[in-house]
């Protein structure tokens, strides 16, 4: 589905994903009202139809996760409280350190392997004010985030996510859900999205990533955290206003591109035992979940990422000898075969 004009092979990230021709005409064609006075008519529906995706009340469309996440962790805490979250999560590594700056919360870190928290270690890190002499922060949100960047597209067991939210739960805390790539996890383990989320208080889901749409993520849970979210929103100066345009792309991914990331995940998958073993690159095959590969280099990354740039292959380094590529809707099967040539070549 290579529709935009390039004669590159772009791996950096699903976020480099653009509107397909159909895309543009359904935002072309969208009816548009001023969203901040709730009157955009293709936000609201965008809004009920992730809603009732999930089985959840309400949603609030938003300019990117990040801002999901923060409103999300605003709106759900007090300043001086502490979240927890996995140590190579997006909330700690990615989002400009604005649970703190934001919301004033502190950050109890989990370890994870592959990204994916285990029950207990999450209990562990869960300290509460009350007992501690008031030495401790309050902790009062567990963040999950479901697939893991960082661990490499890795998708949650479903028995675990029940876990952890039990255990935040039961300690007096909500649970939120950084589902930026959470449709990949539902089309890689084959389990319903309403499912995956059951148990969680607030859900992120990016729109612009291997959804396809050019902006834009909905933030989604009961209708009074919505409330509250949606006053966050717009103190965070996140109000559009005929935001319909952007709904309209997310709308139209959310009808016919949520199937067809299963052709991702099997390019990811081949290119990963293409690459694996060769040309001085290691693949951990268990962490090719999704549409992501991360390949441990001989040479350091740096040269790698250069050198495939030169033979018109983008990717990212992550780590000194670390490189990731992620394949989307706009990666072919030849594009896997130009990339497996381009590394022969260097």
């Amino acid at each position: 589905m290579h529709e935009y004009p390039s004669d590159r092979v772009d791996l950096r990230s699903d976020t480099v994903t653009q509107p397909t021709a159909d895309m543009r005409i359904a935002m072309q064609n969208a009816l548009v009202g001023d969203d901040v006075l709730g009157d955009d008519p293709t936000v609201i529906e965008l809004q009920n139809k992730i809603s009732n995706m999930l089985g959840k009340e309400a949603a609030l469309f938003v300019s990117s996760g990040t801002m999901s996440n923060a409103v999300a962790i605003r709106a759900h805490t007090n300043p001086g409280d502490e979240i927890i979250t996995e140590e190579t999560s997006h909330i700690y590594v990615y989002e400009a350190g604005g649970y703190a700056a934001l919301s004033g919360c502190s950050v109890a870190l989990v370890p994870g392997k592959l990204g994916i928290m285990i029950p207990d270690d999450v209990a562990i890190a869960i300290r509460k004010s009350d007992g501690s002499l008031g030495h401790f922060p309050n902790g009062s949100l567990v963040c999950v985030e479901n697939t893991s960047n960082r661990g490499g597209g890795t998708c949650y067991p479903q028995e675990i996510l029940d876990k952890i939210a039990k255990i935040a739960h039961d300690n007096d805390c909500q649970a939120h859900m950084d589902g930026a790539r959470m449709f990949n996890a539902a089309v890689a383990t084959g389990t319903d999205p309403a499912r995956i989320v059951r148990d969680y208080d607030s859900i992120s889901i990016c729109l612009s990533k291997g959804l396809g749409a050019p902006v834009g993520s909905v933030l989604v849970g009961s209708k009074q955290f919505i409330a509250k979210a949606h006053r966050w929103r717009k103190m965070f100066g996140g109000g559009m206003r005929q935001a319909g345009i952007l709904a309209a792309g997310g709308l139209f991914a959310l009808d016919h591109h949520i199937d067809r990331m299963a052709e991702d995940h099997t390019r990811a998958h081949v290119l990963a035992e293409r690459l694996n073993g060769n040309f001085g690159l290691s693949i951990d095959a268990s962490t090719v979940q999704t549409n992501m590969v991360y390949a441990d280099t001989e040479r350091p990354a740096r040269e790698v990422v250069e050198a495939l740039g030169e033979q018109g292959v983008d990717i990212f380094d992550l780590r000194p000898n670390t490189i990731r590529l992620v394949t989307h809707l706009h990666i072919t099967d030849e594009d896997i075969e130009r990339t497996v040539a381009a590394f022969a070549s260097i």
